[in-house]
This record gives structure tokens, C-alpha cells and sequence, in this order.
């Protein structure tokens, strides 16, 4: 006999990755509507170290402090 411990794991995890999926489409099209200009490898990059404990206030300024550097790269090379 069979045991149904592995499907209903196999169905529990897909339910799982089906949310996280979801949840991450959602946090996506927030941050389109915000016009942050992250995409989703960015925002789940992002997520991932606010879970971890890191600030996210922190995070936006490095992120605004970032996207200065090619322009700063631009005025130097005149």
C-alpha cells in the first residue's frame, strides 16, 4: 500500500510556491504603480534582506544612491 504522505507534501508545496508567486506578483505591480523602476529579481533581492532583518529605509537609500553613480560616471568622462 501506498502512502499519501508524498502527494499531499508534493501538493503542499506546490500551494506554497503558487503563493509565493502570487505574493511576488502583487509586490510587483505595487512597486509599478509606485514607479520604482525595480524589477522582479531586484524587489525579491530586496525582500529577502528585510526578512533577514536589514532596514528597508536603508535599502531605498542605497538603491537611490546607486542609480547616481552612471550618471556621475557620465560627468566625469566630459
Amino acid at each position: 500500500m501506498v502512502s499519501g504522505r508524498g502527494t499531499r507534501a508534493s501538493v503542499s508545496a506546490a500551494a506554497n510556491l503558487n503563493a509565493v508567486r502570487e505574493t511576488m506578483d502583487v509586490l510587483l505591480e505595487i512597486s509599478r504603480i509606485l514607479n520604482t523602476g525595480l524589477d522582479m529579481e531586484t524587489l525579491s533581492i530586496c525582500l529577502r534582506l528585510c526578512e533577514q532583518g536589514y532596514n528597508p529605509e536603508a535599502l531605498s537609500s542605497g538603491i537611490k544612491e546607486l542609480r547616481k553613480v552612471p550618471e556621475a560616471l557620465k560627468a566625469l568622462k566630459m
